[in-house]
């Protein structure tokens, strides 16, 4: 196996691996959250939610798996990480063995599109999708369908600064610009 290139700057930022390297995709087909946007992300986050502690989490689009690995420094039980890209897997494959999070970890190399119905919701879910392409939304839509958000599932998703979000049946609770990173917090709507 090919093994994944480690970014000198792409860190865990808080947590029991607060401070560690993360390795990253080679080549350019995925953008990885800075540091600082994942900071903030995790202060929005960590006033709406109060603790990460004992969350079930999905990190999609997931690149190198940071923002799941940033959950599971923070407390959060387990993390779903998904990825297409071959190399976007090795990353986290190897991102998880040097923090040896194995038992918290279940990595899909497929589609977000590709799940299949959950078997539980989820706590929170966070997406990183290429900007301009509106895939967050329809990942959004279709998770909501197969049963993986609930009333009380949080969701983060990530676009491009200049990008709006708008799906149906969601409400966008928040959001913020970091960077060339517009951040939105969204959550159902209530029924």
């Amino acid at each position: 196996m090919k093994p994944a290139n480690v970014r000198t700057g792409l860190r865990i930022v808080a947590g029991e691996w607060r401070g560690r390297k993360l390795a990253t995709p080679e080549g350019d087909t995925t953008r990885p959250t800075a540091d600082r946007t994942r900071e903030t992300l995790f202060s929005m986050l960590a006033s709406r939610l109060g603790t990460f502690e004992g969350l079930k989490v999905a990190d999609l689009f997931a690149g190198s798996g940071a923002l799941g690995l940033e959950a599971l420094s923070r407390g959060a039980a387990h993390c779903l990480f998904v990825d297409q890209d071959p190399g976007a897997i090795r990353a986290i494959r190897t991102n998880i063995a040097n923090l040896h999070a194995q038992a918290q970890s279940d990595v899909r190399a497929g589609s977000v599109l590709s799940l299949g119905a959950a078997k539980d919701t989820l706590d929170l879910v966070l997406l990183d999708p290429p900007y301009d392409t509106g895939a967050g939304a329809v990942a959004v839509d279709k998770l909501n369908r197969l049963g993986w958000i609930g009333d009380q599932t949080w969701i983060s998703l990530e676009t491009g600064r200049d990008e709006n979000v708008s799906i149906r049946g969601f409400e966008v609770e928040s959001t913020r610009d970091v960077g060339k990173a517009r951040l939105h917090i969204l959550r159902r709507t209530p029924d």
